[in-house]
């Protein structure tokens, strides 16, 4: 299942948001509360049978989880689905790295 589906660099995946691609981060709520992609949309992976009406149809998919194996589930599960998917090689670890922006509900915003 995960054989098809495509990685992308962080880059890449920052290119292709800001060229309108939806950007879903399916980790938990701890993880997302402590630091995001301030465009991300929220669906952890566990729910996302039962949320998928909230990933648009009509547009490519960039699944990011911590470190990449989580959204690598996410992007085989849509794309098994018929939705355009990549995966962010390295997650959102990789996108703290690479010094793009994090936001938060509380505090600094950090990777966890």
């Amino acid at each position: 299942m995960t054989d098809s589906i495509i990685n992308i660099s962080v880059d890449e995946a920052v290119e292709l948001v800001g060229a309108g691609a939806f950007l879903l981060d399916v980790r938990e709520m701890d993880e997302w509360n402590a630091g995001r992609a301030p465009q991300a949309a929220h669906v952890p992976l566990g729910t996302l049978p039962d949320h998928v009406s909230v990933v648009p149809k009509d547009s490519l998919i960039v699944c990011v989880c911590r470190g990449g194996v989580r959204s690598a589930r996410a992007a085989a599960f849509l794309s098994d689905l018929g939705y355009e998917t990549r995966n962010l090689d390295g997650g959102m670890q990789a996108w703290a790295a690479a010094g793009y922006p994090l936001k938060s509900d509380e505090g600094e915003p950090e990777v966890i």
